[in-house]
């Protein structure tokens, strides 16, 4: 089923969302810090995802699931929405991870702005 893969990445993404604007982790908190980590972080890997191509290391394959659209030889058009989610999985697992040691250790980190301002 062409577009499976894709649409599997959206509704996680959606997942992940909708858990960030409950906590107020990530996007919800601070979207401009969070637009630049997601997008530095995506460039970084596709970057290092040309290198792996180049090089020989990484091939696509095939699989019914993809749309069959690629961007550049050996890289589906998946690729960046997977490495966008990627990281933005990795920045709201940490913020909450962050979170809750913090209360844990019974200081309040509720978000990077309340710690941020604390510390200046």
């Amino acid at each position: 089923m062409p577009g499976l893969y894709l649409a599997a990445i959206i509704v996680s993404a959606a997942g992940v969302a909708l858990l960030d604007r409950r906590f107020r982790l990530a996007a919800w908190d601070s979207p401009g810090r969070t637009a630049a980590a997601v997008g530095i972080g995506t460039a970084f890997f596709l970057l290092w995802d040309a290198v792996g191509i180049a090089t020989g290391v990484f091939v696509k394959g095939d699989s019914v699931l993809l749309l069959g659209i690629d961007l550049a030889p050996e890289l589906p058009l998946e690729e960046p929405f997977f490495l966008a989610f990627l990281c933005y999985l990795a920045l709201v697992l940490w913020a909450g991870a962050r979170r809750a040691l913090s209360r844990r250790a019974g200081t309040d980190a509720a978000s990077p702005r309340t710690s941020a301002r604390e510390g200046a």
